[in-house]
């Protein structure tokens, strides 16, 4: 078994909290706590938010509350989150941004508070996803308050204007992508005369099994459960199913057609990699629904008068059995923890709460996603429309803007932005619909409350034997017995006893 380091700070955490974090008070809260509240959060821009500034000024007076926030840089706020919870003083509220080793041992050995049964004593908090507040608990107990996003963002993005040029319609099935993507790729979309384009662009995916990849989406799409998913009673990993192996004989048959960039494994998915498609070579995207407004941006840079003939957009497609199986996201972009230890009463916890719940009424979503009406935006037919200026002031505001987004915890009741154009209306208009409908036929993961401990301390590494896998068997690398002999080393080499560590949580749950 492979060591894994990122383990050793959560070891030392739990040494020290278990030993400074004692069971909660109900005696009175201490007014000097209440006073301020004490965070931790990442930065997000390129500057930390002043305490003086606009942002933080707002934030305390809707809350009542003397905020003293430490801000943290975004790229090293996960080794920050280990150091501090070994050292043993916490913030009152600490953003964690998963179930990172350090926080699941801490949580469960009792240094945040469990708020599973109290969310629902607050107005606005009680409005959490209940789907979501599942996948974000830790073998059922939610030890912070899940930072909310959207549930379904899946979309297919495709070049509108090859589809006029040769007469085809949006695809709605699997079947359909084929037949366009084959169109796209052997009938001069582009009319040059020359066979120089790809139906579908695939990008380098950096991580490994079900991690959201395009591959991911198109064998969900084959009826492969999300990650894990219950066969006879018991979880299995979605790669030990037939729906799996069918979906990647799918993808196969797109590669072995030449019907994919052949620059696949090093097209950096980190930067814009839908630079072929807006440039002609390639004529599929399947991503998130945004990338679709990323792409007419582009389109419209090149185009100003007709950019909105380039692009459309279509959601989940249905299987090869005429049924929809729609991937979603886990719903949540980690945590807000409360700490036992800085906070030590039920009265001082009831006082944090009340505080999160101001921030998750609707007015405290609209400070902390909009900013500040009248200074970065105004309203316009309902939606937030950005301030253009130069002035420092609000340069700062802005840039503050996206570091307070973070302590947040709702997100679905504030002014979405006003679109650009009539295009961009169209495409926010029609993903509302088929994000909408999605969520009928969405398979979520099962398994997602569960924490494996070897999954934990291995569960990169096991992944991407898997994620590798899948790469080498759609270019050819590797046949099919080839990927079933990788999948069977996953489990050999410690996917067993992750499976059976998820299987006794799963029937601790009641199997559910």
């Amino acid at each position: 078994m492979r060591w894994n380091a990122s383990i050793v700070p959560a070891v030392l955490a739990v040494a020290v909290l278990a030993a400074c974090t004692s069971a909660p008070e109900s005696g009175p809260a201490d007014p000097a706590d209440l006073a301020t509240l004490d965070m931790m959060a990442p930065v997000i821009s390129t500057q930390a938010p002043a305490a003086t500034g606009e942002m933080q000024k707002a934030v305390e007076q809707l809350t009542g509350k003397k905020l003293n926030i430490t801000w943290v840089p975004n790229s090293s706020y996960n080794d920050k989150t280990n150091i501090t919870l070994a050292s043993g003083t916490i913030p009152e509220v600490m953003v964690v941004q998963g179930k990172i080793p350090a926080f699941v041992q801490n949580a469960k050995a009792g240094a945040f508070w469990d708020l599973t049964d109290r969310i629902d004593k607050y107005p606005n908090l009680a409005k959490a996803n209940k789907q979501t507040r599942q996948s974000a608990s830790v073998d059922g107990h939610l030890y912070g308050l899940p930072r909310e996003r959207q549930l379904m963002r899946v979309a297919v993005t495709i070049r509108k204007d090859w589809l006029a040029k040769l007469g085809l319609a949006e695809p709605a099935t699997v079947q359909d992508l084929y037949a366009v993507a084959k169109a796209f790729t052997e009938n001069d979309p582009d009319g040059n005369g020359k066979r120089d384009t790809y139906g579908v662009l695939f990008p380098k995916w950096p991580s490994g099994y079900a991690s959201g990849s395009p591959y991911d989406v198109i064998e969900t799409w084959f009826g492969a459960p999300n990650g894990w998913g219950p066969r006879d009673g018991k979880l299995v990993p979605g790669f030990d199913t037939a729906q799996f192996l069918d979906g990647a004989r799918y993808i196969r048959r797109l590669f072995d057609e030449k019907l994919v960039n052949p620059d696949f494994a090093t097209l950096d998915s980190g930067k814009p990699w839908e630079d072929a498609f807006t440039n002609g070579k390639g004529g599929i995207i399947i991503d998130t629904s945004s990338r679709s407004l990323n792409i007419l941006s582009t389109f419209k840079q090149k185009d100003a008068a007709n950019y909105g003939k380039y692009v459309t957009v279509v959601g989940n497609l249905a299987g090869p059995d005429g049924a929809k199986h729609s991937l979603p996201t886990t719903g949540y972009s980690g945590f807000l923890a409360v700490s036992k230890q800085s906070v030590p009463t039920e009265a001082e916890l009831g006082d944090v709460l009340g505080v999160l719940d101001k921030l998750a009424a609707k007015e405290g979503q609209i400070l902390l996603n909009n900013g500040l009406e009248g200074r970065n935006f105004t309203l316009s037919g309902g939606g937030a429309k950005p301030v253009t200026s130069t002035d420092p002031a609000i340069v700062t505001l802005k840039n503050d803007l996206q570091s307070f987004g973070q302590i947040g915890s709702l997100g679905n009741d504030f002014y979405q932005p006003v679109p650009a154009g009539a295009p961009e209306q169209e495409i926010v208009d029609k993903r509302a619909v088929f994000h909408a409908k999605d969520l009928e036929t969405a398979v979520y993961n099962p398994a997602a409350p569960f924490v494996s401990a070897t999954y934990t301390s291995q569960g990169a590494q096991l992944d991407l034997i898997v994620g590798d896998a899948q790469v080498k068997y759609f270019a050819g690398q590797l046949d099919e017995a080839g990927l079933k002999k990788e999948t069977q080393r996953w489990h050999s080499e410690g996917g067993d006893k992750v499976a059976s560590e998820m299987n006794e949580l799963y029937a601790k749950a009641g199997g559910k």
